[in-house]
């Protein structure tokens, strides 16, 4: 695939999603089994109001549903690209595995995303996911999307 930046406009025409849950603001690297991006963070998010009030970190759900959505651009850049995408095909998530939280994340942070593609089986895409802030280490899973 070709390395290139992918931003905030082209990825609403890749991915449904829309605010308050459009988790990926730009793409910034693609190779054949990698994708990199990044959700900048900012203290107008909704549910720092509730989370927590007094410390605000944005929860894990949804820090997962960000590493999804940027996992589900690479599958379906993939398939435009083999020419297996069809129009209006969805990224859904299937799964996740062996999750770990490690660092916060705050109200100013870049919440980079990564996405290590590991294989591909019968519209099933399985991907090692790793977010980070400041390069610390924020939460690694395994995941996996239905491409349908």
């Amino acid at each position: 695939m070709t390395n290139r930046i992918i931003e905030i406009d082209e990825i609403k025409q890749i991915l449904p999603h829309r605010y308050p849950f459009l988790l990926v603001d730009r793409v910034t690297e693609i190779t054949d089994n990698k994708i990199t991006g990044y959700k900048n963070v900012t203290v107008n998010e909704e549910f720092f109001n509730g989370h927590f009030p007094d410390f605000p970190v944005m929860p894990g759900v949804l820090i997962i549903e960000a590493l999804a959505q940027i996992s589900g651009i690479f599958g379906i850049l993939k398939m435009k690209e083999d020419g297996t995408y069809k129009e209006g095909l969805k990224t859904l998530f299937t799964g996740i595995n062996n999750v770990k939280f490690s660092h916060p994340v705050r109200p100013g942070d870049r919440l980079t995303l990564e996405a290590e593609f590991v294989k591909q089986k019968m519209g099933i895409w399985w991907f090692n996911v790793f977010a980070k802030v400041d390069d610390k280490l924020a939460v690694k899973a395994e995941l996996s999307a239905a491409l349908k």
